[in-house]
């Protein structure tokens, strides 16, 4: 037998604790030196028109389109013709994304920055790709592992597709229930929690090579409002704000986070100018962002066709404000064309000064070199088979979505279910027009595991007879197991509940019948009907949380999730009763 030298085993106790120690604070970012000499060269060469159109970012959608359609027209004149900095995709299908995306990425004369709105994870936008809970959901796992692993699977499957930055994570911690907008998309309530989480997310992005952007600044968590029709105001003071919405912001500037988005909000505290938007204001986007925070990363807006803007701004006011307030680029502003010709125009009459517009586009150009577009613009979609999706990153995500799961209340320990040995009526309420079978998964996962029971749909346009019909047909049940559906999106209003299904889980509540709530939405639900016998958060509609959520209830999976918001007059911050698996 050959002895081991008292060298190699002193050499193999020092590898065993460098390999133990905790990996701790920096981000080591995966991306590339930035080469300045490529950027002054660039820069050098472009002429005002050209560095106009670095500032501006317009969408696009990931299907197919025939080379010759007025679609793909559209997207190659902003392209060629305008310079346009960047796109942003809404939508789309995996090979049709990645596909499209290259085609476009040749027309451009500089690499195109590509972005997403990725709060979920790639799937989120793209069809196929691996999707991840809400960030409340992330919130109530309370677990900065889980969160940093969303990022880095969201980069991984991102880069893979061509797409180089994500608009999350959503920084803005939630403390008015009724917020309308924000909600389920913030990580939670406590502004340390929001940015604890949020690091941890910006670091599992940003060292996979995506850039994160923490959203919006300076905090959208206290209105009930949406800014994608009105302009909200934040009533706090300066001392409030410092505690709560900017905490969150303040960390992942720290953290190094490489953009954030500003948000179309008035906030007096910042800056008292009457209906002056954060995005416009260069109190909030220099003097406060730029100067006092030390923010040196890439300012981008909110979409600039919101009504937080339009409803007081023309296109080409408001793009030049932004600019004027320290934004780098502007977001699909309404007819591009005309907003990229009104800032040449700008310069020229000496509105703004075009060494203002070199800064941003300097920034521009650096975080596409940081990237490495300058060296490699397109990605190879052979491989998506062996990046997007991967067995892997699906276990990784529904393992989130079970862990998300946050049991509020169980009186009598009505679950888990009993299965065969129970008749269970299992409704699907949806307050959403055309809704109808946005519970379809979770009811048939139900009906799967309880053959003799019956399953209801209902809608907003539901009638009161047919929602009277089901209760009758349903007092033959055991137990009543309602799934809530209420979707969180753009310029709806309000993500609260039909009256008549409140008014129907109320009644229900009422009867001797074991009550079973399940929101796949708002977590603030049980306010409304706060004497169910038992209340389940899934924080979100999508089929990997209906299939989690039907799991839990027949004792299936653990449940752990804790509340990361609080339930006015019910339930604490961190509340979650833990009920293990047969």
């Amino acid at each position: 037998m050959r002895k081991v030298s008292l060298l190699s085993f002193i050499l193999f106790l020092s590898f065993l604790a460098v390999s133990c120690m905790r990996v701790v604070e920096t981000p080591k970012l995966t991306f590339g030196p930035i080469e300045t000499k490529w950027v002054d060269k660039v820069l050098s060469k472009l002429t005002l028109e050209e560095k106009i159109g670095q500032m501006v970012a317009w969408r696009y959608t990931g299907r197919f389109f025939n080379q010759d359609s007025e679609y793909i027209d559209s997207l190659r004149s902003l392209i060629v013709d305008r310079k346009i900095g960047g796109l942003i995709i809404f939508g789309g299908e995996v090979y049709e994304t990645a596909h499209l995306t290259n085609s476009l990425q040749k027309l451009a004369k500089v690499p195109l920055l590509i972005a997403s709105d990725f709060e979920r994870g790639a799937g989120n936008q793209i069809a196929g790709a691996t999707l991840f809970p809400s960030l409340m959901g992330i919130g109530a796992t309370w677990s900065e592992e889980q969160a940093y692993l969303m990022g880095k699977i969201t980069a991984l499957e991102g880069r893979a597709l061509g797409i180089h930055m994500t608009y999350a994570p959503v920084a803005d911690v939630n403390i008015n229930p009724d917020n309308p907008i924000i909600n389920t998309r913030s990580l939670g309530e406590d502004p340390e929690q929001v940015g604890r989480l949020a690091v941890a997310f910006i670091r599992g992005c940003q060292e996979n090579g995506m850039i994160a952007t923490a959203k919006h600044f300076p905090g959208h968590g206290d209105t009930d409002q949406d800014s994608h029709s009105v302009l909200p105001t934040i009533k706090g003071d300066r001392d409030r704000l410092d505690e709560v919405e900017l905490y969150p912001f303040k960390q992942a500037i720290k953290a190094g986070v490489q953009a954030i988005m500003t948000a179309h909000l008035h906030v007096p505290a910042l800056d008292p100018t009457p209906d002056l938007p954060a995005t416009l204001s260069p109190l909030i986007m220099t003097d406060l962002l730029r100067n006092e925070l030390g923010f040196n990363g890439l300012i981008v807006t909110d979409s600039m066709g919101m009504g937080g803007v339009t409803t007081l701004y023309e296109p080409e006011e408001a793009a030049l404000k932004a600019i004027q307030a320290g934004v780098d680029m502007v977001l699909l502003p309404p007819q591009p064309d005309e907003v990229i010709e009104s800032l040449i125009q700008a310069v020229r009459d000496g509105q703004i000064s075009e060494q203002r517009i070199n800064t941003s586009v300097e920034r521009i150009l650096k975080t596409k070199a940081r990237l490495g577009l300058h060296r490699q613009k397109l990605v190879d979609a052979n491989r998506l088979n062996e990046r997007i999706a991967t067995k892997e990153h699906l276990r990784s995500a529904d393992q989130i979505f079970e862990n998300s799961l946050t049991l509020v209340k169980n009186n009598g320990t009505v679950i888990p279910l009993a299965g065969e040995e129970q008749k269970i009526a299992v409704f699907s309420l949806s307050s959403d027009p055309g809704g109808f079978l946005d519970g379809r998964t979770f009811v048939r996962e139900i009906l799967e595991r309880s053959p003799e029971s019956i399953g209801f749909y209902a809608d907003a346009f539901t009638g009161d007879e047919f929602l009277a019909e089901y209760m009758e047909e349903a007092r033959e049940a055991d137990v009543l197991v309602f799934g809530l559906f209420s979707s969180l999106r753009a310029w709806k209003g309000s993500v609260g509940l039909n009256q008549k299904h409140i008014q129907l889980i109320q009644e229900a509540a009422g009867s001797s019948i074991p009550v079973v709530v399940i929101s796949f939405g708002s977590p603030y639900f049980l306010t409304q009907f706060p004497d169910v016998d038992c209340y389940l958060c899934a924080y979100r509609w999508d089929d990997p949380a209906q299939k989690a959520a039907a799991k839990a209830l027949f004792g299936k999976i653990d449940i752990t999730g804790r509340l990361p918001v609080s339930l006015p007059g019910l339930y604490p911050l961190g509340h979650g009763l833990a009920l293990y698996r047969k």
